[in-house]
């Protein structure tokens, strides 16, 4: 027997990702873990309405999406906690402007620029609407047909009611191989 337990948001983990976006002439970096696809050239990024780095995402209409590693979690973890109004966070990562312009962290090996085509306003949260321009991938990270692989790409995981990260696991297996014994009558 289930028990209710409310309106509760349940759809996590989710990808800790950096969003960069340039702020006052400078680059600016937080963490953010509302992810969502809304197709295969789109994505959405939920932001509160107060974060700093909404400023510079509506006035430039462009933003990097850094996929975090543990290897990244410490710094990650400062730019969520620490608000770039008053604290320049811009030296926190080593980075280089994109094709698009946006600022790319160095250390992330999987980066996706995107252009903001839409910000859906809700209460409290910028929810920007973005259409991907340009994904940046390390070839280590790469399979062989040139995708990323994910059992060598390690993103760290944000797990909302808990408030904590976790690792990403192994492969179970392969998509859309109707046969192996998975079906209503197993």
């Amino acid at each position: 027997m289930k028990k209710n337990i409310g309106p509760m948001l349940a759809l996590y983990p989710t990808p800790a990702v950096v969003v960069g976006a340039e702020v006052d002439g400078k680059a600016n970096w937080l963490l953010v873990a509302h992810v969502g696809i809304i197709g295969h050239d789109r994505i959405m990024l939920s932001m509160h309405k107060a974060h700093y780095t909404n400023q510079g995402v509506k006035a430039a209409g462009r933003l990097s999406v850094n996929i975090v590693e543990e290897n990244m979690l410490g710094r990650a973890d400062y730019v969520g906690s620490v608000s770039g109004a008053k604290t320049d966070k811009s030296g926190v990562f080593a980075y280089h402007a994109g094709e698009a312009g946006t600022p790319v962290i160095d250390d992330s090996r999987l980066v996706i620029e995107c252009e903001v085509v839409d910000n859906y306003e809700t209460d409290a949260f910028d929810n920007f609407i973005c259409r991907i321009v340009n994904t940046y991938a390390e070839e280590s990270i790469l399979n062989d047909k040139g995708k990323p692989d994910y059992n060598k790409l390690k993103p760290v995981l944000f797990e909302m009611p808990g408030y904590t990260y976790l690792r990403t696991g192994g492969e179970i297996s392969k998509c859309l191989q109707p046969g192996r014994g998975y079906g209503p009558n197993v």
